[in-house]
């Protein structure tokens, strides 16, 4: 982020720049510049709920430390908090992995992945970034006992431990001291959202198609009845005062729910690099929708 961009946003801190850690479906890498700016100019605490890589999040905690941070995928969670806390021995158990990946990497990849064996935290999140750098286009996918079941993808070198990014991250993320939990969105919004306060919601996007389908971040999916319930949300923190910025596919479908809201606004083409045909990773039409000027 320029610093004129966050300037406009209030105070300056030292925070050192980063990346998501993670490839996560839907991530907003691409579409930063363009989320920043429809951002509120001003706001009070920040909220998002359906984190995923949280590439907004790192763009904003250079001025904003009083956030809160969440999801309900639990091995995702997880592997923040152990950034946060135990950065040098994941980068230890990753490096392991990396060095196992190398010498065969289809054997060591569904061993790793069918594993039943219990694990602590810090292995856990080992396991959890080793199989998302390396099984097919970054997917997390789980079927329905939970079970991650991605197959393994096409790589040549897989970056298992980018040990400067993730010493970065544990920066940021102890200097923001900011909540970080597994809990559903409607609990973490009606409990704690007030006025003034800025939500990006960046739900599972809506299919646009019937075979785009993927919404399986984890065993209960996101269907069309959670985005109509996720639309009553959005109505009830408007009303509140709260200011809502929401990404979503461009669908007649999220059209109709935010109908009542005259800020949509179509973004740039991004790539969708989660879909399993090459040619239709591209040219991809978004919309942030949002409840203020």
């Amino acid at each position: 982020m320029k610093s004129e961009e966050r300037e406009k946003c209030g105070i300056l801190y030292q925070t050192p720049d980063c990346h998501p850690f993670v490839k996560w479906a839907g991530g907003k890498s691409q579409l930063i510049p363009q989320i920043i700016r429809f951002m509120p100019p001003k706001f009070a605490r920040y909220f998002e709920p359906f984190l995923g890589g949280g590439a907004v999040f790192f763009h904003i905690a250079s001025y904003n430390r009083n956030a809160f941070l969440s999801d309900i995928n639990m091995d995702l969670i997880n592997a923040y908090k152990v950034i946060r806390n135990h950065v040098e021995e994941l980068i230890t158990a990753l490096k392991y992995h990396q060095t196992e990946y190398n010498k065969s990497p289809k054997r060591y990849y569904y061993q790793l992945r069918d594993t039943t064996e219990v694990l602590n935290k810090i292995e856990n999140a080992a396991r959890f970034i080793t199989l998302n750098k390396t099984c097919y286009n970054g997917l997390y996918r789980v079927n329905k006992n939970g079970l991650f079941n991605v197959p393994i993808g096409r790589y040549k070198n897989p970056l298992i431990c980018d040990t400067n990014n993730l010493r970065k991250m544990n920066t940021v993320l102890r200097q923001s001291g900011s909540y970080l939990g597994v809990i559903d969105y409607k609990k973490i919004l009606v409990e704690k959202a007030v006025k003034d306060d800025f939500v990006y919601l960046d739900p599972p996007f809506h299919p646009i198609s019937n075979t785009a389908n993927f919404t399986s971040y984890t065993n209960n999916g996101f269907t069309l009845d959670d985005q109509k319930e996720l639309a009553i949300i959005f109505k009830e923190l408007t009303r509140r005062g709260c200011k809502l910025l929401l990404s979503n596919s461009n669908t007649e479908e999220i059209r109709s729910l935010y109908s009542d809201f005259s800020h949509l606004t179509e973004v740039a083409l991004v790539n969708r690099s989660i879909n399993a045909v090459a040619s239709k990773r591209i040219g991809h039409n978004e919309l942030l929708i949002r409840n203020y000027s």
